[in-house]
């Protein structure tokens, strides 16, 4: 099981390129992805969803990228020829009015003119560069996947405690239940008595109670949550993607409790549903961070 918490950085260097590539992921419901790279590295977008796709199942990811090419052909000087050519016919006019006085060195004067030399940005290798890329990410993953793993070993054991809270709560309700109908008994036999009824219908007592007992029956309701505590403990030992299918079990133990606390007319179930709905909405809350 692991957590949707984690973060990686990595930073490669190789043949003159520099790629730095800083991956952070927090719950969300799918796999939300937020990408920031250079303009540059726009062709491989889609390479770099499907490698996160491969490791990631669920959350929301940021990814940002930074890319430093440092080689030496990683720039390209343009000269403007038919500017230059401009420049000169605009010299040796001058030099014609001036009648060769005040010289110049021609070459350096035209190269510092306004775009007469411009410099661009050689074409990159992309192969290259997806190779430097991809090895950066994975590494980055590595740092993220391994921390998703410490964060959702944390999530494991905090789950189990929730869940064994929760199995005594059911085990302490399912002791109570077999005495509820005889306390409304009791309590049904004493109210009569303080009305001053003597001539007492055993059988029409006993219907009483028994339709009583039949509305108040939670049989199905304890049984049920301890088909749903053994899914519970299966996913949490699971591997791969199990955040949606706890995330249902808890609500499938949530409504269980919810009919219990319906049905069960007696204080001290009440008091112990309390007490379970609060466990399962802390399992709840932290089912959330799972993947």
């Amino acid at each position: 099981m692991r957590s949707m918490t984690g973060y990686g950085r990595r930073l490669i260097s190789r043949d003159g390129r520099e790629m730095t590539v800083e991956i952070k992921t927090v719950n969300h419901r799918f796999l939300d992805v937020s990408l920031r790279m250079p303009r540059a590295l726009s062709f491989a977008e889609e390479a770099v969803r499907k490698r996160l796709g491969q490791s990631l199942r669920r959350g929301h990811v940021d990814m940002n990228v930074s890319y430093l090419n440092l080689r030496a052909d990683a720039r390209v000087v343009r000269v403007d020829e038919g500017l230059v050519a401009q420049y000169m016919n605009a010299i040796q006019s001058i030099g014609k009015v001036l009648n060769g006085t005040g010289e110049i060195d021609p070459a350096s004067f035209i190269a510092s003119q306004p775009d007469v030399l411009t410099v661009t940005v050689a074409e990159e290798d992309q192969d290259a560069v997806l190779a430097l890329l991809m090895d950066t990410m994975a590494a980055a993953l590595s740092d993220v996947e391994a921390m998703r793993e410490r964060e959702g070993e944390a999530l494991q054991k905090d789950l189990a405690l929730h869940l064994d809270e929760v199995k005594k709560i059911r085990d302490e309700i399912a002791a109570l239940a077999p005495q509820v109908p005889l306390n409304y008994q009791e309590k049904l036999k004493a109210r009569l008595a303080e009305l001053g009824v003597k001539d007492l219908d055993e059988q029409r007592l006993y219907q009483e109670v028994a339709l009583m007992a039949d509305r108040c029956a939670i049989d199905e309701e304890l049984s049920r949550l301890l088909s749903h505590f053994d899914q519970v403990t299966e996913a949490l030992q699971g591997k791969g993607e199990v955040g949606r299918r706890l995330d249902f079990l808890v609500q499938e133990l949530n409504r269980e409790v919810n009919t219990i606390g319906s049905k069960a007319s007696d204080a001290q179930i009440t008091k112990l549903v309390v007490a379970a709905k609060s466990e399962i909405e802390k399992i709840r809350e932290q089912v959330q961070n799972v993947e």
